[in-house]
């Protein structure tokens, strides 16, 4: 099969929500728009940004159409697919070929936590044999699986099948990524799983990443996919500057916070909430005014401090870098700066 090349920046793209939990179509495609107006390389709809855990398999079917459609062979669309149970991800990813999409990202199976040697031949092997003409991307993310892909059965698994040539690297492990592009070569893209540490493994002379699968530039594609660019083109300086401005954003990605309790004895306790993807990049874009809506449940809300964190990341952002956030204004024809102020647009977005 012909190569796709993965390299570049590539957004996960929320799948925005009406007040009763229904997709709400419309925002959906604006979105798509605005990212595909910003230049960026590739769209991953049905995502863990996307929601993916609480689409039933008609809504994914459905959302990763719709991004088909929107994009009209603009951009690469890459399907999130991938489930815990191996026939599930056969009928998501045959459907998702079927309907175009360049790749199909396959998240290591989560809860029940195959070994490395059960997901290579029970799972990513399967799908990659039942899709040949579909390139497959194992996405490596023990923090939300509970389990890996190893970097040699991701090496054995390329070998045997042609059409897996890329993998989303969300471990945090700098050395594995490294070990990895030992076994699997330079004919193979590594995608940063992680905002914050892209710059560093595009740079990196070791690891030699291609491109990232974003959450952050669901609000700011241009200067993700200037970042990448300029790691890519050897422009270590620019690409270090583009990192800084947008650091504050990527460390929004997930919010941890200590928040108050109180027990029914009526004492106090601190416990620590960590509020996960995409939580926190939801409630960014809904305070911006972009199209976000709320998470399905058992995602709710942040707490007073978790949004405080988030509109703070905002907040510096605009201060210190406003071109970061400013092609929001005629994408979506809000006011960055006073909506970031005006604790109206916040209000709703926090637990009472």
């Amino acid at each position: 099969m012909p190569r796709t090349d993965f390299a570049g920046a590539h957004t996960a793209l929320v799948t925005p929500m009406q007040p009763d939990g229904s997709i709400a179509w419309d925002g959906y495609e604006r979105n798509i728009a605005f990212q595909i107006d910003q230049g960026i390389a590739g769209l991953l709809p049905v995502g863990t940004t996307g929601e993916s855990p609480t689409l039933d398999w008609e809504e994914h079917d459905r959302v990763i159409e719709a991004a088909i459609r929107t994009n009209a062979g603009r951009r690469l669309v890459i399907a999130g697919t991938g489930s815990n149970s191996t026939r599930e991800a056969l009928r998501g990813s045959r459907h998702a070929a079927q309907a175009g999409a360049d790749a199909l990202l396959l998240v290591d199976c989560y809860y029940n936590g195959p070994s490395s040697l059960e997901l290579r031949r029970e799972y990513h092997g399967a799908v990659a044999a039942a899709c040949p003409d579909c390139t497959v991307i194992p996405y490596v993310i023990p923090g939300r699986s509970g389990t890996a892909l190893a970097p040699e059965d991701l090496a054995i698994l390329a070998a045997q099948h042609p059409n897996v040539t890329a993998v989303k690297e969300a471990t945090g492990d700098v050395d594995r990524m490294a070990f990895t592009r030992q076994l699997v070569g330079d004919d193979f893209d590594i995608l940063s799983g992680d905002d914050g540490i892209t710059c560093q493994i595009l740079l990196d002379p070791l690891v030699r990443a291609q491109g990232v699968v974003s959450v952050i530039s669901n609000v700011a594609p241009g200067p993700v996919s200037q970042m990448v660019h300029a790691a890519r083109h050897g422009d270590a300086q620019r690409a270090k500057e583009l990192h800084s401005a947008l650091s504050p954003l990527f460390h929004i990605v997930t919010v941890t916070v200590q928040n108050e309790r109180r027990l029914p004895d009526g004492s106090k306790r601190e416990v620590k909430d960590k509020f996960r993807n995409p939580l926190a990049i939801k409630t960014l874009m809904n305070g911006l005014g972009l199209p976000a809506g709320p998470s399905r449940p058992p995602l709710g809300k942040m707490s007073r401090k978790g949004l405080d964190v988030v509109r703070n990341a905002a907040r510096v952002t605009w201060q210190d870098a406003p071109w970061i956030l400013e092609p929001l204004r005629e994408a979506f024809g809000v006011d960055v700066g006073a909506r970031i102020e005006d604790d109206a647009c916040w209000e709703g977005l926090v637990y009472d």
